[in-house]
């Protein structure tokens, strides 16, 4: 079990439902279908030129939308409550920039968020390099033994289910590398803030390139992801976060799934809950 504290959100979890958006992008780009994912589909168009347009048609639909924004209900009490009490607040979206900064500036002008990943951060959501690289530049972080020997027994007469429990957590362990290098890779801010805030990996030893070597990687284990969509709930799940759903006519489907933690319905109720110690559930229960 895991407690978490500070907290990450999608910029949905923010302002009031804008579905409609989706189709009007998808109609933009052409009527691509629903199974599409839009940021997929724009990535994958061949030229530079088509990409642009491509984007410049969402920036579009995304810039009249935010014109008719409204927050949350709960979304200003639990601010204040959180920035009471020195809380850390980080936004992790699939919009770009100016939809965020005309939310915050308008609804949360003195609640400070950072780092806030933007689309521009790839891969997206619902891969969990975004949040990691908020745990990261939080520095919180955790070390992978990469030249430990996987133990006794392993593959050696250990039994089906202990060897089956080594093979998960070497699987585990690859994709938190894997993840960690595709964080790495994206370009978030400057270049210097990119690194400084992701460091370099570490290595053990003896200083003679032998012995054990670890891998130092994003822990997101004490952080809330709190969003409405299945890619929050997912990438906070993957990302070792405790997941909270903002419930809505929409999303209602998603409250039972194995990717959620808790479900609310206003903002504003994540207080109880953090006034309790919010203990989400175990992260090997939905693997």
């Amino acid at each position: 079990m895991h407690r978490a504290r500070p907290s990450t959100h999608a910029r949905g979890a923010h302002s009031e439902p804008q579905n409609h958006m989706f189709g009007e992008m998808r109609a933009a780009l052409g009527g691509i279908p629903k199974s599409t994912d839009i940021l997929e589909h724009i990535y994958g168009l061949p030229t530079p030129a088509e990409r642009e347009a491509a984007f410049e048609a969402v920036r579009a639909v995304e810039r009249r939308a935010m014109v008719a924004q409204k927050p949350q209900p709960g979304l200003v009490e639990l601010m204040r409550y959180l920035d009471a009490r020195a809380v850390r607040k980080a936004i992790c979206t699939r919009n770009f920039d100016a939809p965020v900064a005309h939310l915050l500036s308008r609804f949360l002008p003195g609640s400070a968020f950072g780092p806030v990943v933007t689309r521009d951060f790839r891969p997206p959501k619902p891969d969990p390099a975004g949040i990691l690289f908020i745990a990261r530049s939080w520095g919180l972080v955790r070390r992978l033994d990469r030249g430990r020997g996987r133990g006794p027994g392993f593959g050696e007469g250990g039994g089906e289910a202990e060897n089956a429990g080594h093979q998960q957590q070497q699987q585990q362990e690859d994709q938190a590398v894997k993840t960690e290098e595709l964080v790495k890779a994206a370009q978030q801010g400057t270049e210097a803030e990119t690194r400084g805030a992701l460091g370099p990996a570490e290595h053990g030893g003896d200083g003679d390139g032998k012995g054990e070597q670890a891998e130092e990687v994003g822990d997101a284990s004490a952080l809330i992801m709190v969003g409405d969509s299945l890619d929050d709930m997912t990438a906070g799940r993957r990302a070792g976060a405790a997941t909270v759903l903002l419930v809505n006519d929409e999303n209602r489907h998603l409250a039972e799934h194995p990717d959620t933690d808790l479900v609310i319905s206003r903002l504003d109720e994540l207080i109880g809950v953090l006034e309790e110690g919010f203990v989400g559930r175990d992260i090997t229960e939905s693997t």
